[in-house]
């Protein structure tokens, strides 16, 4: 049942937003129980293809249009033309309206992962943690924690501000002799934690895409790691990058 209901959603028999029909319909029409109905259902609701509403019934997920996020959201150019941060400057070009909210920022021993990237010792170096969640159309799309050695950051903004003015974090590196020259992105795909799936609505049975995002400056020397959680129905990643021989 589970697999005819799926090839008809895939087919587009079954549209975005058109409504299932009931498990009691399901199991007459598929000689089934309704209980088997209810699990075909269940099974299509963990695969991110149907909503369950309460009171309304099951409808066909609709898919929105995926917001492709490029590497040249970090340019120079950009971000002085604008004055916007990165994920302002793609939300902006794709049409849409953006806002960033900043939850806090900390200071705390790197995780490890974040500690090796930047080539700090966990058991003596601090960092200044940066949580921001970003929205697009007031919608959740990503949530991103960036890491700054205590160092790098000094005084600045960067360790004690949650608003960081024209040009954003990159313009407040730049200021402190760390130009974002280069960028390393380490992709993953993985299902949300509980509280990344209510904080960013995430739809049952939808992933969450994982980027670990190192910051280099002109010297080749990294200076920040951001870990972003995207929602993967609403984000796509987008490169072009030469091919080495």
């Amino acid at each position: 049942m589970a697999d005819d209901l799926r090839e008809r959603i895939t087919q587009r028999e079954l549209k975005p937003g058109d409504k299932l029909p009931s498990e009691r319909v399901l199991a007459a029409a598929y000689g089934a129980a309704r209980n088997t109905a209810r699990e075909a259902v269940a099974l299509l609701q963990a695969e991110g293809l149907v909503d369950a509403q309460h009171g309304r019934g099951v409808f066909v997920r609709s898919r929105p249009a995926l917001m492709r996020l490029g590497a040249n959201r970090y340019s120079r150019r950009l971000r002085g033309e604008t004055g916007l941060s990165p994920f302002r400057i793609e939300v902006t070009k794709q049409g849409r309206s953006p806002r960033v909210e900043c939850r806090s920022v900390t200071q705390d021993a790197p995780p490890e992962d974040v500690a090796e990237r930047l080539g700090l010792d966990r058991s003596k170096d601090v960092v200044i943690r940066r949580e921001n969640w970003y929205f697009a159309d007031e919608e959740p799309v990503q949530v991103g924690v960036t890491y700054i050695p205590a160092a790098v950051a000094g005084a600045s903004p960067l360790a004690s501000e949650k608003t960081l003015g024209r040009g954003s974090i990159y313009a407040r590196f730049e200021e402190l002799g760390y130009p974002i020259a280069r960028i390393r992105e380490e992709i993953s795909a993985r299902m949300p934690t509980p509280e990344e799936a209510k904080g960013l609505s995430v739809p049952l049975g939808v992933p969450v895409i994982e980027v670990l995002h190192t910051g280099l400056d002109d010297q080749k020397r990294p200076f920040e790691v951001t870990r972003l959680v995207m929602r993967a129905d609403l984000n796509g990643l987008d490169y072009e990058m030469p091919v080495e021989d």
